[in-house]
């Protein structure tokens, strides 16, 4: 990195800190601490809740995922739109009316304390996991790359985010997030456009979505019932929307962003807002990613893109064989890359044509293959490495290819979407211990101020359990998943809660407080034994709560 790159990354960040901290200092009440005194407006809203989810990892990992698996991850945003609007006409109505802080308010005055208390519990799990993920993630990809430290990086990003989010709450939130929103946009689409110009002359953007296509990246819908495929159609439709509808319905860092709104209406139109532009901003990054990809099929690529894993070979006794593999790797790439341009007239033209296509996937399989046993060759080196290189393959590219400036712009992009998400992770959890857990149990009357100084000491607290987290993180198959994953396995039973309460009146609070327990037991165990695809855990646990809690009420009423 050249000193203009260091100077735009850090006035990028520096800006994001001060402007929020300075634009929603001295909050003088819990209102508008916790609900930004309920003054946003439904863009601010949208795009709030649109950064909440679009952490780091959405930037780093899902090109990533595209590089390797081709755009049929966008399946697994199907259902987004669907569970939208469930929760414009069902959750947002509710939550206004009875005048909630957090969404598990609601159970307490539906069910009981205990049910209150063990749903703001399972949320408090499973998004501090998050939370420390979130940092962990980008900090992570930059140590390998740039050689920092990685605690150091941990440290970094936590304290950032830790300054304007105790300082403003909420609103430090909302209002900081439409800048980050503003930069990520701003630096994918330069990204976007600077992948398409440096292919060869002769190789448009259509010729790049045809040589996409005859490598398989481009199989974007999978109405296969199979079971064991992780992303199909209907695995978005169904599982994605028993998803959506428990991390925007029931997750308090969502419900935070439009629990702000001015009106029902304004936190309605920002959900829709969300709803109609997070499949195609998915769509765009993963089509970044197979740009990505199809730039590599005219340059060499590293065996593994992670630098740690091949400085690891490279220093080890299996150095030699690393280099014969890399040399093997360059000479399949070469073919590759001559084929392709010799075809570059026919190819937009016959980009079904077998003989074409077959040849293009047949080389693939040859780069794959050498990929994996490089692969081999890095555990045998040294086993704590990771070797799954998803999450390395856009930042290769940034760092590698990309001129001086747009680093610092594209690295702040990174960093703004951890700060975005984290932010709004911290304020959840603050917000959900405070009023959940704390007030609820302080017998004795405090002053507002006394619970925005908790709220803000709850928020430092869990700034500070995140980066503790971040610090002992470990790095799985991909991060988007490893994400995903921690949310399926507590989501289903933390809807099917919401959805009794919401819809099946007969059914007390006893019977769903140990449905519940029951439920969450029996979904930890079926992910530790691999039972289902993990989406799918959003729907198990979902129907499993709500038929137990079905049955042991009918079963108490018997007796």
């Amino acid at each position: 990195m050249q000193p203009i790159d260091w100077i735009v990354l850090f006035s990028t960040l520096l800006f994001i800190v001060l402007y929020g901290a300075w634009k929603t200092k001295g909050s003088k009440n819990v209102q508008e601490y916790i609900k930004g005194g309920s003054e946003a407006q439904w863009w601010t809203i949208g795009l709030s809740v649109m950064a909440t989810q679009a952490s780091a990892i959405t930037f780093l990992s899902t090109p990533g995922q595209a590089f390797h698996s081709g755009m049929g991850f966008v399946q697994f945003y199907f259902g987004l739109p669907i569970a939208m609007v469930i929760i414009c006409l069902v959750f947002i109505p509710i939550y206004h009316r009875l005048k909630v802080y957090t969404a598990y308010e609601f159970l307490e005055s539906r069910f009981d304390l205990k049910t209150r208390t063990l749903t703001a519990l399972l949320f408090l799990v499973q998004r501090g996991l998050a939370a420390g993920i979130t940092i962990f993630a980008p900090a992570i990809i930059l140590s390998a790359v740039l050689g920092w430290d990685l605690n150091t990086l941990n440290i970094i990003i936590g304290v950032l985010v830790i300054i304007y989010t105790v300082t403003g709450g909420t609103k430090a939130v909302s209002v900081t997030q439409k800048q980050q929103m503003a930069i990520i946009f701003t630096g994918m689409f330069i990204a976007f456009f600077l992948i398409v110009s440096y292919l060869p002359d002769d190789i448009t953007f259509s010729k790049a979505l045809a040589i996409a296509g005859a490598s398989g990246k481009m199989e974007i819908l999978d109405f296969s019932f199979d079971f064991n495929n992780r992303y199909t159609f209907w695995s978005g439709i169904i599982g994605g929307t028993f998803l959506a509808l428990s991390y925007f319905g029931t997750d308090q860092s969502q419900v935070q962003r439009y629990l702000s709104g001015r009106s029902v209406k304004e936190s309605q139109l920002g959900l829709i807002f969300n709803g109609l532009l997070k499949v195609p901003m998915q769509f765009f990054i993963l089509l970044t990613g197979v740009m990505v990809f199809v730039f590599y099929q005219f340059n060499n690529t590293p065996l593994n893109f992670n630098p740690a894993a091949q400085l690891a070979v490279e220093n080890s006794q299996y150095a030699d064989e690393y280099a014969t593999l890399d040399e093997e790797l360059k000479s399949v790439q070469n073919k590759k890359k001559d084929f392709i341009l010799a075809q570059s007239d026919i190819i937009n033209i016959e980009a079904n044509n077998p003989a074409i296509g077959n040849t293009i996937k047949e080389l693939n399989t040859q780069e794959v293959a050498l990929r994996e046993k490089a692969k081999t060759l890095i555990e045998k080196a040294d086993e704590t490495i990771e070797t799954n290189d998803k999450d390395y393959v856009f930042i290769h590219f940034i760092l590698d290819k990309l001129p001086k400036g747009l680093i610092g712009l594209l690295l702040a992009v990174i960093l703004s979407a951890a700060m975005s998400s984290t932010a709004s992770e911290l304020n959840a959890l603050a917000s959900t211990t405070a009023m959940d857990l704390y007030k609820r149990n302080v017998s004795v009357p405090k002053t507002d101020s006394h619970f925005v100084n908790v709220s803000k000491g709850f928020t430092f607290l869990w700034g500070v359990i995140a980066i503790l987290v971040a610090c002992i993180a470990d790095l799985f198959d991909n991060l988007i998943q490893l994400v995903n994953i921690i949310g399926s396995i507590f989501y289903g039973n933390v809807l099917g809660i919401f959805l009794l309460a919401f819809f099946i009146k007969y059914v007390k609070s006893n019977a769903t407080f140990i449905a519940a327990i029951i439920t969450q037991i029996i979904v930890i165990i079926g992910w530790w034994y691999d039972w289902m695809p993990y989406l799918w855990l959003n729907l198990f646990g979902c129907a499993l709560v709500m038929m137990l809690a079905i049955l042991l009420q009918a079963f108490s009423k018997k007796n």
